[in-house]
């Protein structure tokens, strides 16, 4: 019993070595045709070394034993004037082909050595990170709650100075923050997302409504394609709120922003949300989605930007199983969020863009 786990384990040398013994026992027993077998234990072992880069004293010994074996051979041949005495030149050879491929292999095993170490420090570091942040979201919730609480009591009473509603915004500020936070934190969770089903285009106008009502923008809602798509929808919603809050934050007043939607024929369907506002730089179009990155600092700071909104809608994206994509046009930029799970109503129209 204790004998099969160790004979499953190198099982593969052990094909090897029978292998090799009859090509050993081809050598002796026609030596005019050595030269084949020969190769072939050769060979065969430089490939098998590839695959399981064995420590280096049982590298030596086999090696050595190798050597010993088939130059034995040849030798013997060579005295009995079978084969050429040169062809003894051919076992250095073989060993320093074998020895190239310990030295290649090695070193790709300590770089994937390396790699894995690195990509565990990676993993532990961004799991404390994530536990960080939940752990300090939930923490800053209650204070932020209780100095909302004693700012509206003071409002109550009729304090009505300026600085009590820039309190009370810059509250609203953190707040926010402290929502996003705890959303990324929990992006991870398998319970992060509670899918069912919604009719896509009654749930778009009803967000392209809301915004038309918060920034003063040539708001326009474009085609969109009807059918039922498989979503978290308090999810979604957080995704398309950050979109449209990115783009009011890059435009100016009477900039256009539009949201549409359209079937990619594949299963997915692709919300757009295009605006005149100042495009994304081409060397922060490959950051753009990471956490707290910021296209202009002075100008996010300035908007009131943590740089957290596209990093919740990249991680909803990907939670759904889709993705996040934006490119930079010369009149602004287009942020696209591919979701799949979507099948497309019978008829397929497009409803009229409307101008607001």
């Amino acid at each position: 019993m204790s004998v099969a786990p160790p004979l499953r384990r190198y099982r593969v040398e052990l094909l090897w070595l029978a292998f090799a013994a009859a090509n050993y026992a081809a050598m002796i027993a026609w030596p005019s045709w050595e030269t084949i077998p020969f190769h072939f234990v050769w060979i065969s072992l430089t490939l098998l070394y590839g695959f399981r880069v064995w420590p280096m004293t049982a590298t030596l010994i086999v090696l050595a034993g190798v050597m010993i074996a088939t130059g034995a051979s040849i030798g013997l041949d060579a005295f009995h004037g079978l084969q050429l005495w040169g062809e003894l030149f051919e076992v250095p050879l073989m060993a320093a082909m074998f020895l190239a491929m310990v030295w290649h292999a090695r070193r790709r095993v300590e770089a994937q050595a390396i790699a894995e170490g690195r990509a565990e420090d990676r993993h532990s570091l961004l799991t404390r990170q994530e536990r960080f942040i939940h752990d300090a979201s939930h923490e800053l919730r209650t204070p932020v709650t209780i100095a909302r609480g004693h700012l509206e009591l003071l409002r109550a009473h009729g304090e009505d100075a300026p600085e009590l509603d820039v309190a009370l915004d810059e509250l609203a500020r953190i707040d926010a923050i402290v929502e996003r936070l705890l959303v990324l934190a929990t992006a991870d969770q398998p319970d992060f997302l509670l899918t069912g089903g919604v009719e896509l285009e009654p749930f778009l106008e009803e967000v392209f409504v809301r915004w038309t009502e918060v920034a003063p923008r040539a708001w326009r809602l474009g085609p969109l394609v009807a059918g039922r798509a498989s979503v978290d929808v308090e999810r979604l919603r957080t995704a398309l709120d950050a979109l449209l809050e990115n783009a009011v934050k890059f435009t100016g007043q009477h900039a256009a922003i539009e949201l549409r939607s359209r079937y990619d024929g594949a299963g997915q369907v692709v919300i757009e949300v295009e605006d005149e506002g100042c495009g994304v730089p081409e060397d922060a179009l490959q950051r753009i989605f990471d956490r707290f990155a910021r296209v202009d600092a002075a100008r996010t700071r300035s908007a009131g930007g943590v740089g957290l909104g596209l990093a919740i809608v990249d991680a909803i994206a990907k939670g759904h199983g889709g993705r996040c994509t934006v490119s930079s046009t010369p009149h602004g930029s287009i942020f696209a969020l591919y979701l799949p799970g979507f099948v497309p109503a019978a008829s397929r129209l497009a409803a009229p863009p409307l101008t607001h």
